[in-house]
C-alpha cells in the first residue's frame, strides 16, 4: 500500500526527481507502520528504479532520461519435469577465458580485496598461530576449532534463534558444506529442486553426483514460486531442494520472511530437506538482517550453509553447515572426504571475531556495496538500449539484466571479451541452457571510471549485437 501510494505520487509529479522521501522514522510515526514494512516499500520502489538510496542521507526520487524506469526482468517459465545436468563444459568455457588481470571483471563472482580487513586478519593469523598448542593441531581436526564454532553459534543467537555448537560442521568454504549436505540427502538418479535461474555451481554439484534437476520459476524480487514448487513436489517427489532464499545468485532476489516460513512449512509437510545456501546474508541494506529459512525450521529439515568468504575473508576458505537432524551424517561425510579444514586459519578467524570489530567491518562493507550497486544499476539504466530489463537488488553482489529479445548472451560474452570485459551469460545458470538473452553483472568491484566506461562499452555492444534472425554484421 505504501509503495503504491508513493509510486502514484511520483507518477503524478508530486514527488519529483531529486526530492527526498520522508525518513523511515517519520513514516513509521505518521502512518503507524513498522520499520521493516517501510524498508520493504522503499526497497520495492528502489528495485523498480523509482527511488535511490544515498548512504546516511536517505531515499530520493531517481531520475532517468525520459522519466521512465527500465522494467523488471520477467519471471522464468521452465518446463515441467526433471532434467539430467550437463553444464560443466559450458561453465568452464565461459569462466576459463575471463581470468586475465587486464579484463574488467563485470562478470566476476569474486569481490575486490580492498573491501576486506586483510591486515587485521593477517595479524590475527600470526597471533593465533603463536598461541596454538601442539595438541590443538590434532585435537581440533574433527570437529574443528571450538572457539570459532562458538562464535558462529553466537551470531545465530543474535538473529533470534538457536543453533547448538555440536550441530555446526566447519568446512572448506560454503561449497564443501553444500556438497556434503547434498551427499547426505540424495543418491545418483534422484531429483533435486533448484531455482530458475540458479547458481551454476549448484548445477555442477548435481552433475558430479549424477542427480537430476527440477527447475522451478523464480521471481526476481521474491524468490521461488511456492505454488509451482508444491505441484513439483506432488508430481516428482524430489529428494531435496537447493535454494538461495536471501540475495539469490544470479537474480539477487530476497524472499520475504513470511514466504520463507511458508516454504519451510510446505517442505515439512512432505518431509523434503532444504539445503539453504546463505552466503550473502550479511550483505543486506537497512537496519535489520533478513532471517534465513533456518529460523523457521522446527523439524531439523533445513541444512543451512554459509561462509566467511563473501563478507570477511575470501581467500581463507572457511565455511560451515548447520544441518539440523542430519548433522551427524554431514560430519561423518566430512571426516571421510577432507577430514578437517585448516586449524590455524580457523583459529585466526575465531580470534578476529572475539576481538570485536566484525560488525563495524560489515557496516562499512554494506555501505560500499550499496554505493556500488547504485552505480552499476544507474549505469545500466542510463546506457543500455530500449528493450533492456533490470532489477536492483537490496543486497548481495549481482545485478541480473534481461537484454532485448534476440540478443545472444553467449555471443555477447565472446564479443565483450575481445574488448577486455567479462560478463556471466545467462545459459550458465540453467540445466537447459535457457536465459539466452540474459546476463549477470557484478557490483563486487569498487566503482570507478574503468567500470563506468566498460559498462558503456558493453551497452554499445548490446545495441549493435545482431538479433536472432538478423544476419546484418555488427558495426563494431
Amino acid at each position: 500500500m505504501l509503495a503504491r501510494e508513493l509510486e502514484q505520487q511520483i507518477a503524478a509529479g508530486v514527488l519529483r526527481p531529486g526530492d527526498r522521501l520522508p525518513s523511515v522514522r517519520q513514516t513509521c510515526a505518521s502512518r503507524g507502520l513498522s520499520p521493516s514494512t517501510v524498508f520493504q516499500a522503499y526497497y520495492l520502489l528502489e528495485s523498480r528504479g523509482l527511488v535511490r538510496s544515498v548512504p546516511r542521507s536517505g531515499y530520493f526520487v531517481a531520475a532517468r532520461p525520459g522519466g521512465v524506469p527500465l522494467p523488471e526482468p520477467q519471471t522464468s517459465e521452465p518446463q515441467f519435469g526433471s532434467q539430467p545436468v550437463e553444464v560443466n563444459d559450458l561453465i568452464y568455457a565461459c569462466l576459463g577465458t575471463a581470468r586475465a588481470r587486464d579484463i574488467v571483471p563485470l562478470g566476476s563472482a569474486f569481490p575486490s580485496p580492498d573491501l576486506f580487513p586483510l591486515d587485521r586478519l593477517r595479524r590475527a593469523l600470526i597471533s593465533s598461530t603463536r598461541r596454538l598448542k601442539p595438541w590443538n593441531m590434532v585435537d581440533d581436526l574433527p570437529p574443528g576449532n571450538l572457539r570459532l564454532k562458538r562464535e558462529i553459534a553466537k551470531r545465530y543467537l543474535c538473529q533470534g534463534f538457536a543453533v547448538t555448537i555440536d550441530e555446526i560442521v566447519l568446512t572448506h568454504g560454503a561449497m564443501e558444506a553444500l556438497n556434503l549436505c547434498l551427499n547426505a540427502v540424495a543418491r545418483p538418479g534422484d531429483a533435486v529442486v533448484v531455482e530458475s535461474p540458479t547458481f551454476y555451481m549448484a548445477l555442477q554439484a548435481l552433475q558430479r553426483l549424477g542427480l537430476r534437476a527440477i527447475e522451478v520459476p523464480t521471481h526476481v524480487r521474491e524468490g521461488i514460486d511456492l505454488g509451482r514448487l508444491s505441484q513439483v513436489i506432488e508430481l516428482y517427489r524430489p529428494k531435496a531442494c537447493w535454494l538461495m532464499t536471501t540475495f539469490q545468485n544470479p537474480l539477487g532476489s530476497l524472499m520475504p520472511e513470511a514466504k520463507k516460513r511458508d516454504l519451510v512449512e510446505l517442505l515439512a509437510r512432505h518431509d523434503v530437506p532444504l539445503i539453504e545456501d546463505d552466503v550473502y546474508a550479511e550483505l543486506y541494506e537497512g537496519k535489520a538482517a533478513p532471517l534465513p529459512a533456518k529460523a523457521y525450521d522446527r523439524r531439523g529439515l533445513v541444512l543451512h550453509c554459509s561462509s566467511f568468504s563473501k563478507c570477511l575473508a575470501p581467500g581463507y576458505r572457511v565455511g560451515w553447515a548447520a544441518p539440523g537432524r542430519l548433522a551427524g551424517e554431514v560430519e561423518r561425510l566430512k571426516l571421510m572426504t577432507s577430514l578437517s579444514g585448516s586449524i590455524p586459519v580457523q583459529a585466526a578467524l575465531a580470534e578476529y571475531l572475539q576481538e570485536g570489530g566484525y560488525d563495524r567491518h560489515l557496516g562499512s562493507l554494506r555501505s560500499s556495496l550499496q554505493a556500488q550497486r547504485n552505480s552499476l544499476f544507474d549505469a545500466v539504466t542510463r546506457h543500455f538500449p530500449d528493450g533492456t530489463r533490470v532489477v536492483r537488488p537490496a543486497g548481495g553482489y549481482f545485478v541480473w539484466v534481461e537484454l532485448p529479445v534476440g540478443v545472444d548472451a553467449l555471443a555477447l560474452h565472446r564479443t565483450a571479451l575481445a574488448h577486455r570485459i567479462s560478463l556471466a551469460p545467462g545459459p550458465m545458470f540453467s540445466a537447459r541452457a535457457e536465459f539466452r538473452h540474459h546476463i549477470r553483472l557484478t557490483c563486487a568491484q569498487q566503482w570507478d571510471g574503468t567500470l563506468e566506461r566498460a559498462t558503456r562499452t558493453l551497452a554499445r555492444l548490446v545495441d549493435d549485437a545482431p538479433r536472432e534472425g538478423d544476419h546484418t554484421p555488427p558495426t563494431i
